[in-house]
C-alpha cells in the first residue's frame, strides 16, 4: 500500500478522479432518470453506453473517413469532426434507449406486469446487445483515432490540465445545468416530476404517462451517449464488454448519491472517480473494481437512500 503517491500526486490525482467521475455521472444520469419515473433500474443502459462508443467510431472512421492512424486534426474541421461524433452518439443511444422502453417496459406494463418481469426483460435485453456486438466484433476491441491531439493548458501542483481532461470535466458540468434547468423548470420536466410522484394521479391531470416515459429514457440515452463520446475521445478505445464495468460504476454513483435524484447522481459520480483514482493509485489499478463493489455494498447496508435519499423520498425524481 502506497501511502506516499497521495501526497506526491494529490492534485493529479484530483483532477484524473473529477474527469473520470463526471463521466460516472453522466452515465448514473440515465439510471436515475428511469428509476425516478418507473422505480426500475434500466440494466440495459450499460450496453446504450457501449454501443455510443462504437457510433462515436463509425462516424469518426466510416461517415466521416479518419483512418486510425489519422493525424490530429485542427480549427474548424476539429470542431466539426468532434460535435458531429457527439451528435451522433448521443442520438444513437438515445434511439436505443427508447427502442429498450418499447422492447422491455411498455408492453409489459400495459399488461400488468410486476416489477421483477420488467427487470428480467431488461437485463434479457442487456445480454442481448452485448452478445450481439461480441458476435460482430469478433470479442476484438476497437481503437479511435486520435483526431484531438493532447495537449496541455499547463501544470499546476503536479495536475496537468490536458484538453481531452478538460473537455471530460467542463461537458457533463454543462450538460448537467442544461438538464438540472430542463426538469424543474421546462413544461415536460414539470410533467416528468409528476409521474415520478404519482403516477394516477399525473394521469388524472391530463399527462400522457407513455410520452413521459419515452421522454425520460430518451433523455436518459443522450446523457450517456455524451459519456460515450467523452469516453471514446479520452480513451482512444472500446470493446464489446466496456459496458460492464461502466454500468457497474454508474449505477453504485447513482446509489451513492440517492437512486432517482439528479442531483445526487452527479455527485455521486464524482465522488466515487475520486475514490476510486485514489483507491488504484494506492493498492494498484486492479483494485479499481474491488473499490466500487465495495462503495456499492457499503452504501446499500448502511445508507441504502444514498447521500441525496432525503430528497429522493420528498420529490421521487
Amino acid at each position: 500500500m502506497n501511502f506516499s503517491v497521495v501526497t506526491t500526486q494529490f492534485w493529479s490525482l484530483v483532477l484524473q478522479g473529477l474527469a473520470l467521475g463526471l463521466i460516472y455521472s453522466l452515465v448514473a444520469l440515465g439510471y436515475t432518470m428511469v428509476y425516478g419515473v418507473l422505480r426500475l433500474i434500466n440494466f440495459a443502459n450499460s450496453e446504450v453506453f457501449m454501443l455510443g462508443t462504437f457510433a462515436v467510431l463509425w462516424v469518426e472512421i466510416t461517415l466521416l473517413g479518419h483512418p486510425i492512424n489519422a493525424k490530429p486534426l485542427q480549427g474548424f474541421e476539429l470542431v466539426y469532426t468532434l460535435v458531429i461524433a457527439l451528435v451522433g452518439s448521443m442520438i444513437a443511444c438515445a434511439v436505443l434507449a427508447v427502442l429498450v422502453e418499447l422492447v422491455a417496459y411498455r408492453r409489459l406494463r400495459a399488461r400488468g406486469a410486476n416489477r421483477l418481469a420488467s427487470l428480467i426483460s431488461a437485463i434479457g435485453v442487456s445480454i442481448f446487445l452485448l452478445e450481439g456486438m461480441r458476435m460482430y466484433t469478433k470479442s476484438r476491441p476497437s481503437s479511435a483515432p486520435r483526431l484531438l491531439e493532447k495537449w496541455s493548458f499547463g501544470e499546476i501542483a503536479g495536475a496537468n490540465f490536458r484538453i481531452d481532461t478538460m473537455l471530460a470535466i467542463v461537458a457533463p458540468i454543462i450538460i448537467f445545468v442544461a438538464l438540472d434547468q430542463f426538469v424543474n423548470r421546462s413544461r415536460l420536466g414539470k410533467a416528468i416530476r409528476a409521474v415520478s410522484m404519482s403516477e394516477d394521479n399525473a394521469k388524472l391531470m391530463g399527462i400522457n404517462i407513455n410520452r413521459v416515459i419515452s421522454m425520460t429514457f430518451l433523455i436518459g440515452g443522450l446523457t450517456t451517449g455524451a459519456a460515450a463520446f467523452l469516453y471514446t475521445t479520452v480513451y482512444e478505445n472500446t470493446v464489446f464488454n466496456v459496458g460492464f464495468n461502466m454500468g457497474i460504476a454508474a449505477f453504485t454513483a447513482a446509489v451513492l448519491g440517492g437512486i432517482g435524484n439528479l442531483r445526487g447522481a452527479f455527485y455521486g459520480g464524482i465522488a466515487l472517480g475520486m475514490l476510486e483514482q485514489f483507491a488504484s493509485a494506492m493498492l494498484g489499478s486492479q483494485w479499481k473494481a474491488v473499490t466500487v463493489f465495495t462503495v456499492l455494498v457499503v452504501v446499500l447496508l448502511f445508507k441504502p437512500n444514498g447521500l441525496f435519499g432525503e430528497a429522493v423520498q420528498q420529490t421521487r425524481t
